[in-house]
């Protein structure tokens, strides 16, 4: 098995070219570099850890609504001279085909939609769902499921339809095989609906300040409104789900306040 990996700079986002890795948890590039890649990566060849990790200790994530990313949506791009359009919604969507993963080459460097890489935890790549797209993948091989969420964008080795996280191959139990045939879907619905949210108003050094925020907007809305105590004094509406969440958002952003933060609560 070979694995060919580049970093391709394309409209602000940065696609990763990936594909399997050897029961040695070693991939070897086939491409080389290229000029925009030299010295990039301190390792020639993606890999895993050199401490391997078991199932037991990755967790999955937990499903929820999220907007669209601001970066990583452009459609269409052009990689190899093929060009790819970002499907308008995830709804419904269902996909068998070969899953790889990738791993230390990329750890701790830059998604396509401008998160950072963490190979020990679960996450993916897609070529066309909107960014992110929560996905239920399923090893066809031995009927091991998770959830995951796609961030990136890949790979863009043929006959491949997904790629996942170190993490995620361990927990699918095929990280030595280097590839497995999986079922991708899409979660809809309740499915999204598990965890519920907090909208942040402010953080304050001073319990005044944020008592004080607290008192205005709880006689504005129906909603709770709290002072938590932390390293700051962080002033919150809810718990409330996510599209109450996102109404408050829009209703609350002013010049003053500037725009509330979503706080995600499992």
């Amino acid at each position: 098995m070979t694995l060919q990996s580049r970093c391709w700079p394309l409209l602000g986002a940065t696609l990763w070219l990936v594909g399997a890795c050897s029961s040695q948890y070693v991939a070897h590039d086939t491409g080389g570099a290229g000029t925009a890649n030299a010295g990039r990566y301190s390792i020639s060849q993606d890999r895993g850890p050199d401490q391997h990790i078991d199932a037991d200790q990755v967790s999955e994530p937990t499903p929820r609504k999220e907007p669209l990313s601001k970066h990583g949506n452009a459609s269409p791009y052009t990689v190899n001279g093929r060009q790819y359009h970002i499907l308008a919604s995830a709804e419904r969507y269902r996909e068998e085909g070969l899953a790889s993963w990738y791993g230390a080459k990329f750890h701790g460097h830059t998604t396509s939609n401008g998160e950072v890489f963490d190979m020990y935890k679960i996450s993916a790549a897609h070529k066309t769902l909107p960014l992110p797209t929560w996905v239920r993948v399923t090893n066809l091989e031995n009927g091991i499921s998770i959830v995951a969420r796609v961030n990136d964008r890949g790979p863009f080795h043929p006959g491949r339809v997904i790629d996942l996280s170190y993490a995620a191959a361990v927990k699918l139990d095929f990280v030595h095989k280097g590839t497995a045939r999986v079922r991708v879907e899409a979660l809809q619905g309740q499915e999204l609906d598990q965890p519920v949210y907090f909208v942040q108003l402010g953080a304050f050094s001073q319990r005044n300040s944020a008592k004080a925020l607290r008192d205005q907007i709880a006689g504005q809305i129906d909603e709770r409104v709290r002072v938590q105590q932390g390293d700051f004094y962080r002033v919150r509406i809810g718990p409330v789900q996510y599209d109450k969440a996102i109404e408050l958002q829009r209703a609350l952003t002013s010049d003053e306040l500037g725009k509330p933060l979503l706080v995600v609560s499992n």
